[in-house]
């Protein structure tokens, strides 16, 4: 079931668990993650990059196949199809392909450009019954090309961001995208906390999900995180379970080389890794 992404996030709020969402980047992907949230009964955001989307013919045909996924597969939780890390030029795209919520990264503006063109995406959003995550403090890391340097988000920038009515806020908490160095100083919980002071029941999301100890996970959710974004976990799992089948020799016996088999395996580890964050964040049973 396609809705915005504002309801099950304010429950998740209300509630003090986390909403994950789980980045697409083709057909098995999406339904495997559509399939295990319905499994564990849980809400699910199905974000989409940039690049992903190019990846997938554009924002129309991932929308076109997202929505006839849900209606095929007889999905009944509560699934947004989400713009990640969107441009201003992307958010409308978007908008206008079908998509259920947005996310406006103005993070790279000052901050009086990020808020004008944040609450012009606010009213276009809203208009179309869409929900919209903006950001404040650079996301550390690289995604499609993007580079941040992981800046913490300024609490009094937050609160003006939020103050614009948007529906989830992303802060830069000393999180990042890929795969965490070794020395990463952690999340730095003394920022989230001064950013929930002033935000209020306001959503936070936590991007760069991957390799969070579970317990700086658990942490950041009592503190105000209720969507948390989970990409390059499930790309390594993926590419593991594949490695492994082929070289195990399987693709060599029988039709093993069918597309279907040997992508399998990879579909597999994604809805065991699905499953493990949703009760992680706490959201199954939520639906």
């Amino acid at each position: 079931m396609l809705v915005s992404a504002k309801e099950m996030l304010d429950k998740a709020k209300a509630g003090h668990y986390g909403v994950g969402q789980f980045n697409i980047n083709n057909l098995e992907w999406t339904k495997a993650i559509l399939l295990t949230a319905q499994e564990m009964n849980s809400p699910a955001i199905l974000g989409v990059s940039a690049g992903a989307g190019k990846y997938m013919c554009g924002f129309k045909t991932v929308a076109a196949m997202v929505k006839a996924m849900d209606a095929d597969l007889g999905i009944t939780v509560p699934i947004a199809l989400h713009l990640d890390h969107g441009t201003y030029e992307a958010s409308k795209e978007c908008v206008a392909a079908g998509f259920t919520s947005i996310m406006f990264d103005g993070s790279s503006y000052d901050i009086a450009e990020n808020i004008e063109k944040t609450k012009e995406l606010v009213k276009l959003a809203h208009d179309n019954g869409m929900s919209i995550e903006a950001e404040v403090g650079a996301i550390g890391g690289e995604e499609d090309g993007v580079v941040g340097m992981g800046e913490c988000a300024d609490p009094d920038e937050c609160k003006q961001i939020a103050d614009l009515g948007i529906d989830m806020l992303a802060a830069g908490i000393g999180n990042i995208h890929g795969v965490y160095p070794e020395n990463w100083a952690g999340l730095q919980f003394d920022v989230l906390e001064k950013i929930q002071e002033k935000t209020g029941t306001m959503p936070l999301v936590l991007h760069g999900g991957t390799g969070i100890p579970d317990e700086q996970v658990k942490r950041a959710i009592t503190l105000g995180v209720s969507k948390i974004n989970v990409n390059t976990e499930c790309q390594l799992v993926f590419t593991a379970a594949t490695r492994e089948y082929i070289e195990a020799g399987k693709d060599k016996v029988g039709k093993g080389f069918d597309p279907r088999k040997v992508l399998a395996p990879g579909v597999q580890a994604i809805q065991d890794k699905v499953k493990e964050k949703i009760l992680l964040f706490g959201s199954d049973g939520k639906a």
